[in-house]
C-alpha cells in the first residue's frame, strides 16, 4: 500500500485547500529554509505524489533546483499533524496539476499573480504524526515564556545575531499561530516539527519548550529555520543557530525574512 494511503487521516488533511502545510528545503550548502505552502495537494493519478503551485516561493524554488530533498509538515486546525520526507521531481508548466492549482480557491481570485508552474514531489517516507491538545499548547507556551526571562538556556554567546524587528517579535509572541522548526537531518533531508511555543527571548532570539518525547528536535549547534503563520496569513521566517539544554531551546537569530506580500521572501533583517 502507498505511504499516503496507509496513514490514517493524512490524505484528507492534504486535500484541505487551506489546511496549514509547510515545505522545508535545503540550499546547496545545507542551510534549511521553511515556508508555508498551503497549495500542496495529493495527486489523483499517481500514488505517493504531491504537487504544489510555484507561488511566492522564490528561495524554495532556488533550493529545489539545487537539491531536491524536502520535508513536509501538515497540521489541521485541531492540531493533528503529520511529518513527511520527499524528493522533488520536476516543475510542470502545463497539464492537470497546473490547471488544478490555477482553479483553486487560493489562486483563482488572487490579486497578485497566478502560478508560474506546478512542482511535483514524490513522497519518500512518513516520519511521524502528532496530536497536541490546547492545554498542552498553553502549558508549553508558559514554560517558554519563563525561559525567555532567564537568558540563554545553553549559556552560549549570541555571536553574530541580529536584532529581530519589532513587528516580527510581535507576531512570534502570539500563542494563537502555527510555528514550525526545520533543520537538516543526518540523512541530508530537512526535518520539520511543530514548535508552537516559539516566542521572543530578548531582542535577538526565539525560545521554545521542546518537551515532546515522540518528535525529534534540533541538536544543539544546528543551523535551523523557523516559520510562523498567523490566522491573518502573516508569515515570517527566522534563521540562525540552535542551542538546547534539556527541554529548553533557543534560536539565536541571524536572518529574518518576510513570508508573504508585498515582499515575499525578502530579507527584513
Amino acid at each position: 500500500m502507498a505511504v499516503l494511503e496507509r496513514v490514517p487521516g493524512l490524505l484528507a488533511a492534504l486535500k484541505g485547500a487551506m489546511t496549514p502545510k509547510f515545505l522545508a528545503t535545503r540550499s546547496s550548502d545545507g542551510i534549511p529554509n521553511v515556508v508555508p505552502c498551503v497549495s500542496i495537494l495529493p495527486a489523483d493519478d499517481q500514488p505517493d505524489t504531491l504537487f504544489f503551485g510555484n507561488f511566492l516561493l522564490r528561495k524554495s524554488i532556488r533550493n529545489l533546483q539545487a537539491d531536491g530533498r524536502v520535508g513536509i509538515l501538515v497540521i489541521t486546525p485541531d492540531l493533528q499533524g503529520w511529518i513527511l520526507k520527499g524528493d522533488f521531481l520536476e516543475f510542470q508548466r502545463t497539464g492537470p496539476y497546473v490547471d488544478q492549482q490555477m482553479n483553486s480557491g487560493l489562486l483563482r481570485y488572487n490579486a497578485y499573480t497566478g502560478i508560474r508552474n506546478a512542482g511535483v514531489i514524490r513522497v519518500r517516507s512518513f516520519e511521524a504524526d502528532f496530536k497536541i491538545s490546547k492545554l498542552q499548547v498553553a502549558l508549553d507556551f508558559l514554560r517558554a515564556r519563563m525561559l525567555s526571562r532567564r537568558g540563554d538556556p545553553a549559556g552560549i554567546s549570541p555571536g553574530s545575531t541580529i536584532e529581530v524587528p519589532l513587528p516580527v517579535r510581535r507576531e512570534f509572541a502570539r500563542m494563537a499561530a502555527v510555528k514550525v522548526l526545520a533543520w537538516i537531518g543526518e540523512d541530508g533531508y530537512p526535518v520539520l516539527v511543530p514548535a508552537l511555543s516559539l516566542q521572543p527571548g530578548g531582542d535577538n532570539a526565539l525560545v521554545s519548550w521542546m518537551g515532546s518525547d515522540t518528535l525529534p528536535s534540533p541538536p544543539s549547534g544546528a543551523k535551523v529555520a523557523s516559520n510562523i503563520l498567523t490566522f491573518e496569513a502573516v508569515s515570517y521566517q527566522a534563521k540562525g543557530l540552535w542551542n538546547r539544554t534539556g527541554n529548553a531551546g533557543k534560536l539565536l537569530v541571524e536572518e529574518v525574512y518576510a513570508g508573504g506580500p508585498p515582499y515575499p521572501g525578502g530579507r527584513v533583517a
